[in-house]
């Protein structure tokens, strides 16, 4: 219940005023002097508080200096007499919610209380959410307790609190993007924008005035001014994924962002100063790009103050365990369900498998096997459809040489597999693996198969 103080020297207009917010269902207060109100503010917190102006000798602005500057600060709303409007608008420069002249419009009162009231409960969500936010990303929460995972928990920490340049290398699903929201919500930046964009996504064509934005009549269609998103992550974080695809004409315009930390909309004439924190990311070796001229060298050296590079899951299993743990926990209480544990079988099998899609592919195996369990644990029944030939075709159970086996050769053959089985459509085979349909492609490309497949019309039927 949303508590009110009133401070009036005089009794019966106390009274009135109690009597009225009272029967609001508002819990209210009383006070006759400001000394009497700073007790009752210290003691019970009332979230808004109805002052006069004119308390005998005191002034009820005193109340109003007192109040801390915080966005939680209670919502003060002055009365004044007609002939002193100019102190109640004195007031509001100096941050009181409004004012009411005397006397005093029931209606008037009770609206004008809501509306300070609706602005608490905003400010408090508000509030909540940016808290849970915060939380969220917390270096504490990076899931992995795995050597490789507390290293970069340790670069994190020593990397948040300055402005330099990281660069993220990982393979799609890693969780690239997690770790630069972590760097940006634990540092003096936390307040500011956190701006992410995938290089990859967006068409050559669009992405400059994506990032620089542009100047009406720019171009064809420009009509109005347009802000990019370097100059919205003013203060804040802009976080470049995929950082690979950007084209070179383009990775020149941010090296000079990095360098001279300007930007100039297309179309105009002047440079605008930009206060930005940029956090790159990619999945491929930015060394080789450099060497195929692909990659400008000196972005690259510009980009890797700091370097964060994220492993496999498959090389990390050992923190599978708790990713698990952390997803259960995470879509038995979205679905509204009671499953607390995954046996140990269906465990196994988890952590016997290579992850192609690394953790983006393990949060959906468990958010299926959440959504279709009929138990209080997950089984290996509840994810044997994720596991075609983990599971039903016993593909755990090949037997490792005393020479080993080369890992890549058995990835590609699986590749090359799906694509037969699935008479050559993409998205099909990605299925087939349990992956996405951009990973299955990533690896495609990466074990350059693209040139060994048959022309469409080539397909078998």
């Amino acid at each position: 219940m949303t508590s009110v103080l009133i401070i009036d020297d005089e009794p019966l207009q106390r009274e009135i005023l109690a009597t009225i917010i009272n029967e609001e269902g508002y819990n209210v207060y009383s006070a006759g002097s400001v000394e009497e109100g700073r007790n009752i503010l210290e003691l019970y917190h009332p979230e808004i508080i109805l002052t006069d102006l004119k308390l005998g000798n005191e002034n009820g602005m005193e109340i109003l200096n007192e109040l801390p500057y915080e966005p939680y600060s209670p919502a003060v709303i002055v009365i004044t007499a007609f002939g002193t409007i100019s102190s109640a608008v004195d007031a509001i420069k100096k941050g009181a919610f409004d004012y009411l002249t005397k006397p005093v419009d029931k209606e008037v009162l009770i609206l004008t209380i809501k509306k300070a009231e609706e602005r608490i409960n905003l400010i408090k969500e508000n509030l909540r959410l940016r808290e849970e936010l915060y939380g969220q990303f917390k270096i504490e929460g990076i899931i992995g307790k795995s050597k490789k995972m507390l290293q970069i928990i340790d670069i994190v920490k020593k990397v948040t609190p300055t402005s330099a340049t990281v660069l993220i290398y990982g393979e799609s699903g890693t969780g690239k993007e997690l770790i630069a929201k972590a760097i940006h919500y634990n540092s003096p930046r936390k307040d500011k924008p956190f701006i992410a964009i995938n290089c990859a996504a967006i068409p050559e064509s669009l992405i400059e005035s994506e990032l620089f934005g542009y100047e009406p009549g720019a171009f064809t269609g420009a009509n109005i001014r347009k802000i990019g998103l370097i100059e919205s992550a003013h203060g804040g974080t802009l976080f470049l994924d995929e950082i690979a695809e950007l084209p070179l004409v383009l990775q020149s315009k941010l090296l000079r962002v990095l360098q001279e930390k300007e930007v100039r909309r297309i179309g105009g004439k002047d440079t605008i100063k930009v206060d930005v924190r940029i956090i790159a990311a990619t999945n491929k070796n930015l060394v080789e790009e450099v060497e195929k001229n692909k990659f400008r060298e000196d972005l690259y050296y510009r980009l890797k103050v700091v370097t964060v590079e994220i492993p496999p899951l498959r090389e990390r299993k050992e923190d599978i365990p708790e990713l698990v743990n952390f997803f259960i926990e995470k879509y038995s209480r979205e679905f509204g369900k009671r499953i607390s544990r995954i046996e140990e079988k269906a465990l196994q099998a988890l952590l016997n498998y290579s992850w192609p899609g690394n953790i983006r592919q393990l949060e959906t195996v468990i958010e299926r096997a959440i959504i279709i369990c009929d138990g209080e644990k997950i089984t290996l029944k509840d994810i044997q459809d994720e596991f075609r030939f983990a599971v039903a075709r016993n593909v755990f159970d090949i037997d490792i040489p005393e020479e080993g086996i080369n890992y890549e050769e058995l990835e590609k053959e699986l590749l090359k597999k799906a694509m037969i089985k699935s008479n050559y459509v993409v998205a099909k085979a990605a299925r087939l693996l349990g992956m996405s349909y951009k990973t299955f492609w990533y690896r495609l490309e990466k074990f350059g198969l693209f040139e060994n497949l048959p022309k469409r019309e080539n397909f078998p039927k």
